[in-house]
């Protein structure tokens, strides 16, 4: 089950068509859905979190907690989309593809891909990349 909480004013996701855009992006990495959370919340909060659980004084749009065992997801995803619109902005892209991205980019994490190395940092974007174009909404 995938959930969506909001800590901050963020509208709320369709939950139907985020759920199976992100059902269908963990399917495709041969991983079992147990639980995931996303909560979406403002910088503040999300900094709060980075210095309280992490040690890091520092900005981030993105802290997952992965609770997986075996082969099923499992995981809390915490996004700042204060972070996610400065993002945007700086990569000159639309806040909803830089929201897909980094919900994505928790996906990823909980699969068990990292993003220390420059190797790591260049498969997480080719991953991205690959699992962002697998978001089709039909109107």
């Amino acid at each position: 089950m995938i959930s969506f909480h909001y800590q901050n004013d963020f509208e709320p996701l369709n939950n139907v068509v985020y759920n199976k855009w992100l059902s269908a992006v963990i399917a495709s990495e041969n991983k079992a859905l147990d639980k995931i959370d996303f909560v979406f919340c403002s910088d503040d909060y999300l900094h709060e979190m980075n210095k309280q659980f992490l040690d890091h004084d520092t900005f981030t749009d993105i802290i997952t907690f992965d609770y997986c065992e075996e082969n099923r997801l499992s995981g809390e995803i915490y996004i700042s989309t204060d972070r996610v619109a400065d993002n945007a902005q700086d990569f000159n892209v639309n806040f909803e593809q830089e929201l897909h991205r980094v919900l994505v980019h928790g996906i990823l994490h909980l699969c068990g891909y990292k993003d220390k190395s420059p190797q790591e940092i260049d498969l997480m974007r080719s991953k991205e990349e690959e699992k962002m174009n697998m978001f089709h909404v039909k109107h």
